[in-house]
């Protein structure tokens, strides 16, 4: 699966506002339209955060930085998410 290149949003401080669909048939990111969120499909299924988990692995796999790095502010329970970059 290729990703898009997501390293020009990798700077401290950034929040990047992401909508998961979990339980997807394959893994992957759509960028889509500037002012819209990161449309982030996932295989795995929403129990225990397991999607969002995927969903931020995935996405710092796409910046290019570590996965540590990006902290959820919001949205654990939520499709809509909002990660930051430390």
């Amino acid at each position: 699966m290729a990703l898009p290149d997501l390293s020009a949003l990798a700077v401290p401080g950034a929040e990047i506002a992401v909508r998961v669909t979990p339980n997807a048939r394959r893994e992957a990111l759509d960028v889509g339209e500037a002012g819209q969120p990161l449309r982030i499909s996932v295989t795995v299924v929403p129990e225990d955060g397991r999607a969002t988990q995927a969903a931020r692995d995935l996405l710092a796999q796409a910046m290019g930085v570590a996965k540590t790095r990006l902290v959820l502010v919001r949205g654990a329970k939520s499709r809509d998410k909002l990660f930051r970059l430390d």
